[in-house]
């Protein structure tokens, strides 16, 4: 299975430890990150991703408010969406994220091997 996944966060820690535990999982998973939603929106003019991993907490947007913006493209409606969160994680928090369109809801930290089986699953629902 060939995966592209965006990863839209600022935080480099967390993205370098994503990146490590998905290279470890031996699929073929290309990432691509955008720091801001702003970042994200140039990447997504040029590809549409297997599946996107979005912040809550963008600098530059709500990542909700960017979910609602790539939701109205035709284009991008069908993307599984996972949001994570260091900050927003209670329930009206994730039922927000996830009215909004998103697949899941992680908080930070994030357990590589939960984080896996939700991308596999949200893929395999896609199909």
């Amino acid at each position: 299975m060939n995966i592209h996944i965006l990863i839209v966060d600022d935080d480099k820690n967390f993205i370098d430890t994503l990146e490590d535990g998905l290279k470890l999982k031996n699929v073929n998973v290309e990432i691509t990150v955008a720091k801001s939603a702003r970042e994200a929106i140039e990447e997504l003019a040029k590809t549409v991703p297997s599946l996107i991993i979005l912040d809550v907490q963008l600098p530059d947007m709500h990542g909700v408010e960017f979910m609602r913006t790539i939701r109205d493209t035709a284009r991008f409606e069908k993307v599984p969406v996972i949001f994570i969160s260091a900050k927003y994680t209670e329930p009206a928090d994730r039922s927000e994220a996830m009215l909004a369109g998103g697949g899941s809801f992680f908080s930070k930290p994030v357990d590589i091997d939960e984080l896996w089986t939700e991308i596999k699953y949200l893929l395999d629902k896609k199909k």
